[in-house]
Formats: C-alpha cells, structure tokens, sequence
C-alpha cells in the first residue's frame, strides 16, 4: 500500500495545487506508483492471484485515464508518459 508522505509528494509534483488529487494526471501517476509496488510483491509472492487480479484492474484503469489524457491534451499525455517513464 502507499503511504500518505508518497502520496503527498506524487500530488504534489504533478498536481496543479498540493490538495490537487483529482486531476487525472495525479491519479495515473498514483496509479503507477501502486503498480510498481504490486509488481515487486508479485514477483517474490507467484500464486497472489487476487493480487494480481487487482493489479489487472489498475492497469486498466491506469490505461483508461492515459486514453482520456491523450484524447484531450496530447502535449501533457506525452510529457507525463516521459516523466512517468511508461510505454506508448
């Protein structure tokens, strides 16, 4: 689980405001934090499957939102893929 200090820090650097949680940049980059996190359990726990199944659903979530940030402001959806360090 994230701890509320990363959090904070994750708001604060792509948020618009440091109380900005809602802007989907901050979430898909919450988001990636937590699957990276999920990702390191994964590989020391293999038969997590209701683990695995949740970090499915983030990802998709996490795809969704990316989709949704690229459909209304391409220039911010390349920047945060750079910063975040994801794929296309």
């Amino acid at each position: 689980m994230i701890s509320t200090e990363k959090k904070a820090e994750i708001t604060s650097i792509y948020g618009a405001s440091k109380t900005d949680v809602g802007s989907p940049e901050v979430q898909v980059a919450v988001l990636t934090s937590r699957i990276i996190e999920l990702t390191e359990h994964l590989k020391v726990n293999k038969k997590d499957h209701a683990t695995r199944r949740g970090l499915m659903q983030m990802v998709g979530r996490r795809k969704k939102l990316l989709k949704y940030i690229a459909a209304n402001d391409a220039a911010s959806y390349l920047a945060l893929i750079k910063k975040l360090g994801l794929r296309r």
